[in-house]
């Protein structure tokens, strides 16, 4: 299985008045893992959306477990955890500066015509990213 890292400095202002990034900072932080996922993979969500198709995402979980504070870099792991041909779940392990485990998630996407919102098929439109998406689960 294919796992990104990605570091993220942690900013003054993605903090709470605690001290500790705020919970919803970390769904941004998953959109960087997401991305640098799918650029490691060769592809991109621009080249997606100029062939008119976009991926919401559908679903989105998070388990808080240890805080992140501000000037530390936190480590975000990503990965393909579920994919159908139409549907991907990519999971999130988020990890303090000395290794803790800090937040885990998961968020589902689908990929849709942008002009519509239609579902597609990501095998039959992408077939280049259903086949990197098999290798990266290993598949």
């Amino acid at each position: 299985m294919l796992v990104n890292e990605a570091d993220v400095k942690v900013r003054y202002q993605e903090t709470d008045q605690m001290g500790v990034v705020y919970h919803a900072n970390y769904l941004v932080w998953f959109e960087i893992g997401r991305t640098q996922l799918i650029e490691q993979l060769g592809f991109s969500y621009a080249s997606m959306e100029s062939a008119g198709v976009v991926s919401p995402v559908v679903d989105i979980q998070a388990k808080y477990k240890k805080p992140v504070r501000y000037g530390q870099t936190a480590k975000v792991k990503t990965w393909i955890d579920y994919y159908d041909g139409f549907r991907v779940v990519y999971g999130y392990e988020v990890y303090t500066e000395d290794g803790t485990l800090a937040v885990t998630g998961h968020s589902t996407h689908v990929c849709v015509k942008k002009e519509t919102f239609k579902p597609i098929s990501i095998k039959k439109h992408f077939p280049d990213w259903h086949e990197a998406y098999m290798n990266a689960m290993g598949e």
